[in-house]
């Protein structure tokens, strides 16, 4: 590769990674209303905690199940426009979902929209690598960041529009897919220039990744999948039932709960994009380390405290705890640099797939027990960060091949 087609191929074009991070906060928006109507739904159609677990299993297995897969396939043949397919399931999805009135429509409407996520995030998150250049940490919490800005949104204007206007004003929201999918096209067509040219294939490669055997990198992998699963399963807990958790406890009504959690996810949003840009410069594997295992203090702590201090410490949980993803993902494709699109896909499947289990558990629990119990032993989850001690230290210079 010559000097200029280097140089290229390390510059961070943050037109590119803008754009992908808004159409992630509109596509995440979009996916964020399913937990936000829970309360609406519950009350509405007579549904069990465990009913409602079974919800979010299906929109996050359809969500996760099928990312690897697609994530496996652009490896072999990329897919310039799945980002806008990915939008137009989505759309359909909401509609559907604005109109459901049976637990059996909702199930497809939510499982449509979920296959709409499947298809957007790996290729999204390819693209972002690739926009990255040299700073593929900030460019994975950028295009996060867009997602967790939309997660955060979605409560927010589930209160504003849902809440009063019922059901059925879902789909309003379908205006937010359109303009998603109107969004990606020119991304679509950047990507599509951009796989002609040879830069754009080139392997880099840590040379301490080049050390390591086979055996000790799909440890590592394994690892990073224990580590997600304890950041997944503990946000599963907060998504999908700190409103309910904040109504029992302190009595609040469903607005205020919407905007607890709106708060919660904003600080998400904020860590995300804090935590790939101090993973860029310190290393992956101390972010890792901070974020998870440094949250289980503030974790152990919540179900215990006043109405305020529950707030207090959800944000700061929300702040620590959503550094992890990106110093995950950034990692997990340094140790496989030749399936950056199967990574991006175990790893966002992970994401969905054990969040809905995870919300299915413990709606499942809350049933059995209460929901106040879920709160205490998900606090728990966060001291699985331990295990990032056996991750190998791969932060040096790299060279290509």
């Amino acid at each position: 590769m010559d000097a200029h087609a280097t140089k290229n191929s390390e510059r961070t074009l943050f037109s590119i990674l803008f754009a992908i991070s808004f159409a992630h906060l509109l596509n995440d928006m979009m996916q964020s209303i399913i937990p936000s109507i829970y309360p609406i739904i519950k009350d509405k159609y007579g549904f069990t905690f465990g009913q409602i677990g079974i919800i979010t299993f299906i929109f996050q297995m359809t969500s996760s199940l099928l990312q690897p897969l697609v994530g496996r396939l652009a490896d072999r043949r990329p897919m310039p426009y799945a980002l806008s397919a990915g939008m137009v399931f989505t759309l359909i999805g909401i509609v559907l979902l604005s109109m459901a009135n049976q637990f059996a429509f909702i199930i497809l409407a939510v499982g449509v929209i979920g296959m709409g996520s499947s298809i957007f995030h790996p290729e999204a998150s390819r693209i972002a690598q690739l926009a990255g250049g040299r700073k593929k940490g900030l460019a994975q919490s950028i295009f996060q960041v867009g997602g967790n800005g939309g997660s955060a949104i979605g409560p927010l204007l589930a209160a504003i529009i849902i809440i009063p206007y019922g059901q059925h004003s879902i789909i309003w929201f379908a205006t937010a897919a359109f303009v998603a999918g109107i969004t990606l096209l020119p991304v679509g067509r950047w990507y599509k220039k951009m796989l002609h040219r040879p830069a754009s294939r080139t392997i880099v490669i840590s040379p301490v990744v080049a050390a390591l055997s086979p055996a000790r990198i799909h440890w590592a992998i394994v690892i990073l999948c224990v580590l997600t699963f304890s950041k997944y399963f503990y946000m599963a807990s907060m998504t999908s039932y700190f409103t309910f958790f904040l109504i029992d406890k302190f009595g609040i009504d469903i607005k205020v709960s919407q905007l607890c959690l709106f708060a919660f996810m904003a600080a998400v949003a904020v860590g995300t994009i804090l935590g790939g840009s101090i993973g860029d410069r310190y290393g992956r594997k101390y972010v890792i380390w901070a974020s998870i295992l440094g949250a289980a203090p503030f974790t152990l702590a919540l179900p215990y405290v006043n109405f305020a201090l529950t707030i207090v410490l959800a944000v700061i949980i929300g702040l620590i705890i959503s550094s992890a993803f990106s110093a995950i993902l950034v990692y997990a494709t340094e140790l496989k640099p030749d399936k950056v699109g199967m990574m991006a896909g175990l790893f966002f499947g992970l994401n969905f797939g054990l969040g809905g289990i995870g919300s299915a558990f413990f709606g499942w629990l809350a049933d059995k027990t209460s929901i106040e119990f879920i709160f205490q032993i998900s606090t728990l989850l966060p001291l699985l960060g331990i295990v990032t001690v056996f991750l190998p230290d791969i932060d040096s210079k790299r060279v290509m091949r």
